[in-house]
């Protein structure tokens, strides 16, 4: 049965000598994998430039319950980024997410409300004009909301270490290694508390940037098994400094 749903596309992978398989987030069914022929040929009237990391798209498309790869009827562009394809560090950005939307989002059943927000922090970082050295962090932390395991924090408590193996701000020194403390920890419940819009005030420099990144990378890696290195991760702190 045909059906229409606005989507993401998270990466699409080359089949046969003209055809792609797409991986996209779709807001009606979740993650999907879509066969689209010849797209890849001259005579194609679809666009190759469609299935870039983290476009949003209209789809018409086929779907079976059950069935690992459906097939793709009809794309278009949803929403075009206006400044991302312009600006290097929004770009770097931009496949970082990407990479780590995949290495992450598994689920082939609907999460609207997952597509939604993400949807909308696409837009907003496209349109957004106040910087967006620190959006990256946040997005980890937000998206970890949506996978299930984001931090535990205790109002009103002294916090004096964030344990990355339990997921949780603690007034006590774990036993195990997998904790940070001190100026990280400061930072990292600023950002905690912090919007995309507000983030960008915060005080952090490059080096803890980098460190709080590498950060955030271990506790998906803790908490999703095998989710594997990230390719993007050294380009992206190479063009943010």
């Amino acid at each position: 049965m045909l059906h229409n749903t606005r989507g993401i596309v998270f990466k699409y992978f080359k089949y046969s000598e003209s055809s792609i398989i797409a991986k996209i987030f779709t807001e009606e069914f979740g993650l999907q994998s879509y066969i689209v022929k010849g797209v890849r040929s001259k005579r194609s009237k679809t666009r190759l430039a469609l299935f870039e990391p983290l476009t949003i798209v209209d789809l018409v498309a086929f779907h079976k319950e059950n069935k690992s790869i459906n097939h793709l009827k009809e794309i278009s562009v949803n929403y075009a980024f206006q400044s991302i394809p312009l600006e290097m560090e929004k770009r770097a950005i931009l496949f970082f997410i990407d990479e780590l939307l995949y290495r992450s989002v598994r689920e082939e059943t609907p999460d609207k409300d997952l597509f939604n927000w993400l949807f909308n922090t696409l837009v907003w970082f496209d349109l957004n004009t106040t910087g967006t050295i620190n959006f990256h962090l946040v997005f980890i932390l937000q998206l970890s909301r949506f996978l299930g395991f984001y931090p535990k924090r205790t109002a009103g408590k002294n916090n004096v270490v964030f344990d990355l193996q339990e997921g949780q701000f603690k007034d006590i020194i774990p036993q195990q290694p997998q904790y940070i403390s001190g100026l990280l920890l400061t930072q990292l419940e600023n950002l905690y508390e912090s919007t995309f819009e507000s983030s960008q005030s915060l005080d952090i420099n490059n080096k803890d940037r980098r460190k709080l990144v590498d950060i955030l990378i271990t506790y998906y890696r803790l908490h999703l098994p095998g989710f594997g290195e990230m390719k993007s991760l050294e380009v992206l702190k190479t063009i943010l400094g």
